[in-house]
């Protein structure tokens, strides 16, 4: 029984490893190839400008807050965004970035009228999707930004 062996060469040894290198370079090819695909671009030009700035963000994030205005995003059968917002005064000017948070490389801007009540729509559609929106309302020499989802 022992004789229909056959013995483990040096030969077979370097093709287990060739092997499984080969797996985990390919591996390794494909993930990087998807996170290469998924990313945009630039996050912030200059990640030192941007360390600077910090506080300056978190400060007019704060103060955002503490203006107590709400906005809540609905997308529209026509592909317009309806925003119902509370607490925010008539004759405010409000307009919205938009991009895909992944994936495709979307980007469209969008500005709102009064709808009464309230309520603001877009003049502009959007395209069918998920989608980061970016919010940024002006009024009464008062400024608020917020970010949603939007699906």
């Amino acid at each position: 029984m022992a004789a229909n062996r056959k013995e483990f060469t040096g030969r077979h040894m370097a093709m287990v490893f060739v092997g499984g290198f080969g797996i985990v370079i390919a591996v390794n090819l494909v993930m990087a190839s998807f996170a290469v695909g998924g990313f945009h671009g630039v996050v912030v030009e200059n990640s030192y400008v941007a360390s600077q700035n910090f506080n300056t963000w978190l400060d007019a994030a704060e103060k955002s807050r503490a203006l107590g205005w709400d906005v809540q995003a609905e997308r529209r059968g026509d592909g317009r965004l309806m925003l119902t917002t509370e607490g925010v005064p008539a004759g405010a000017a409000i307009t919205a970035e938009l991009r895909r948070p992944i994936g495709a490389k979307d980007f469209a801007s969008l500005t709102f009228a009064p709808a009464g009540e309230g309520r603001w729509l877009s003049i502009e559609t959007v395209a069918e999707g998920r989608w980061t929106m970016r919010m940024a309302i002006a009024a009464a020499g008062q400024d608020w930004a917020g970010e949603s989802e939007l699906k």
